[in-house]
C-alpha cells in the first residue's frame, strides 16, 4: 500500500505502531538493556534510574526531580528507546530542550547507547536547510529547542502519526527563558502523544497546565545529594577579588572546575587576569558563537581547559566530566540558580565544594546561609595541563569510528596510549586529546592520511 504524502500513514500501519512498543517482551528488554549499559560502560543503573524505568512500565505521565549529574538523561531516553518500533521509519520520540548544549549532550548519549535507531539534534544556531536534509532520512528520536521544533511542526516538516511520546527535559529552564508558547505550540501540533514526561533539577517547580496532565507520577530525589556539597567561603580584601581567585586557584592547585560570574563584561575582565598569571582557561556565555561554545566544552572535557569561566548558561543543560569544585566570583540573584551552580559538582556519589568569594564589606543574601571560612594556604600556581586538543577533519558521515582515529594515532601516529585522551566523534569532524608533549612528532605522521576513504587533516584546535 502506497503511503498518500497529504493523508500520511494508512491507518493499519498507524495501528500497529501504536501497539508494538508496548508488546516488546521483558526478556528482549533486559537483554537490550544489558547491551546498551555495556557500551556506555555503566554497571547498573542507580536508584533514580530504576525507579523511572519502573514508573513509565506502567503509567504514561512522569515528572521526574533530580539534581544535575545525576543521569537524568539515561533515567528517561533507555525505557523509551527500548520502547521504539524497529518497523516504523518515522519519527517517534520528541525530546524538547532548553539549549542547544543539552540537545546536542542527549543526542551524543543516544549515539553511544548503539541502538541503530537514527536521532537528530535541531536547535537555533544553524541554517534550517542543514535540519531539513538531515530529517529528510527520518531519525526515529527528534530532540531540540522549543523554538527550532515549533518552527518544523508549523512548516509540516515532518509526519506527526506516530510519535506518542514527548519528553520537555528541563521543562521550568525552557518556560524561564520565555519558550512557554513554542511548547504550547508543539503540545498542540502533536495530537497522537500518549506519554508526557517532564524532568527538572529544580524543587517546588510549577506544573504548567497546557501540558494537559492529568494523573502524573512524581519522583522527587532532588535531596538525595545534598551531604556530598560542601560549600565554603573565601573573604576578599579588595572588591573586584581578583587577586582572591588566583590565590584560590592556587590554593586548590592541578584541579578542575567551573568559575561563575554574572556578567559576560567581568568574564572578559577575569579571563584577561587569569590569562596574565598563565592560567589556562576556556570560556563559555551566551555572547558566545555556537561553535566557540561547543570547543570550549570539548577541551574542558578532555582536559585541555583546566578551568570553565562561565554564565549561568553552564549551571545546567551542559555535559562536562566531574568537577573537583566550583567558584562563585558572583552570587546569583536567585537562589535556584545558586543551587543549580553547586549543582554542577559533587554530583553522583562524588564529593564536591562550592566556593563563595565575598568582599569583606558584603553582606551574602539569604538564601547562601553561614559558610564556614576556607583558610588559604600558600602555594605556588597549578602548572598547565599537559593536554591539547586536536581537530580531525572526518566524522560519522564518512563511517568515521573513534576507533578508526585510535588507530590512525596509534599505527601511523607512533602514539604511546598514555598520551592519547578523549575522543569525541561528531557528523564531519572528530576532536581529540593528546599530551601536549606528543605532538610535535605526531602532527606530521597523521595529517593528510587516509581515514576509511578519506584524506583527513589533522591539526591543532
Amino acid at each position: 500500500m502506497e503511503r498518500s504524502a497529504s493523508k500520511g500513514p494508512p491507518k493499519e500501519k498507524a495501528s500497529l505502531a501504536r501497539q508494538k512498543p508496548y508488546l516488546c517482551s521483558m526478556s528482549t528488554r533486559v537483554k537490550n538493556q544489558a547491551e546498551i549499559l555495556s557500551k556506555l560502560g555503566i554497571a547498573q543503573l542507580n536508584p533514580m534510574q530504576l525507579a523511572a524505568q519502573q514508573v513509565l512500565a506502567s503509567s504514561k505521565e512522569l515528572v521526574l526531580l533530580s539534581p544535575t549529574g545525576t543521569g537524568k538523561t539515561l533515567g528517561f531516553l533507555l525505557p523509551l528507546v527500548l520502547a521504539l518500533d524497529t518497523a516504523c521509519d518515522e519519527i517517534q520520540l520528541v525530546i524538547i530542550v532548553p539549549s542547544r548544549e543539552l540537545a546536542i549532550q542527549i543526542e551524543q548519549v543516544m549515539r553511544e547507547m548503539g541502538t541503530g535507531f537514527k536521532v537528530n539534534a535541531v536547535y537555533g544556531g544553524r541554517s534550517g536547510s542543514k535540519d531539513r536534509i538531515e530529517i529528510k532520512h527520518r531519525p526515529a528520536v527528534l530532540i531540540g529547542t522549543p523554538g527550532r521544533v515549533a518552527d518544523h511542526l508549523r512548516r509540516e516538516a515532518f509526519d506527526t502519526t506516530f510519535i506518542q511520546t514527548v519528553v520537555l527535559d528541563e521543562f521550568d529552564k525552557s518556560l524561564e527563558i520565555g519558550f512557554e508558547s513554542e511548547m504550547r505550540d508543539i503540545l498542540h501540533l502533536l495530537p497522537q502523544v500518549r506519554t508526557k514526561i517532564l524532568t527538572s533539577a529544580t524543587q517546588g517547580v510549577t506544573i504548567p497546565s497546557f501540558v494537559g496532565l492529568k494523573s502524573p507520577q512524581v519522583l522527587d530525589f532532588l535531596e538525595d545529594k545534598i551531604s556530598q556539597l560542601h560549600i565554603k567561603k573565601v573573604p576578599s580584601p579588595t572588591k573586584d577579588k581578583l587577586d582572591t581567585l588566583v590565590q584560590l586557584l592556587s590554593h586548590l592547585g592541578a584541579q578542575n572546575g567551573i568559575i561563575f560570574c554574572n556578567f559576560k563584561d567581568s568574564i572578559e575582565r577575569v579571563s584577561d587576569y587569569l590569562n596574565e598569571h598563565n592560567l589556562s582557561h576556556g570560556i563559555f556565555s551566551g555572547g558566545m558563537e555556537q561553535i566557540d561554545r561547543e570547543r570550549a566544552l570539548i577541551k574542558f572535557r578532555n582536559g585541555t581547559y583546566p578551568l570553565l569561566l562561565a554564565t549561568d548558561l553552564a549551571a545546567r543543560g551542559i555535559d562536562v566530566p566531574e568537577l573537583n569544585f566550583i567558584i562563585h566570583y558572583h552570587l546569583p540573584l536567585r537562589a535556584e540558580e545558586f543551587i543549580h551552580r553547586n549543582g554542577r559538582t559533587a554530583r553522583m556519589n562524588s564529593q564536591g565544594t562550592a566556593y563563595v568569594l565575598q568582599y569583606e564589606k558584603e553582606a551574602l543574601p539569604d538564601f547562601v546561609g553561614q559558610l564556614p571560612v576556607e583558610t588559604l594556604k600558600r602555594a605556588p600556581l597549578p602548572a598547565p595541563s599537559p593536554w591539547s586538543t586536536l581537530f580531525v577533519s572526518g566524522g560519522r558521515k564518512d563511517k568515521i569510528s573513534k576507533g578508526d582515529v585510535a588507530g590512525l594515532f596509534f599505527k601511523q601516529g607512533m602514539l604511546a596510549k598514555e598520551d592519547l585522551g578523549i575522543i569525541e566523534l561528531k557528523t564531519d569532524c572528530a576532536f581529540v586529546g593528546v599530551k601536549t608533549a606528543a605532538l610535535e612528532q605526531l602532527l606530521p605522521k597523521v595529517t593528510n592520511q587516509k581515514l576509511k576513504e578519506k584524506k583527513v587533516r589533522v591539526t591543532l584546535v
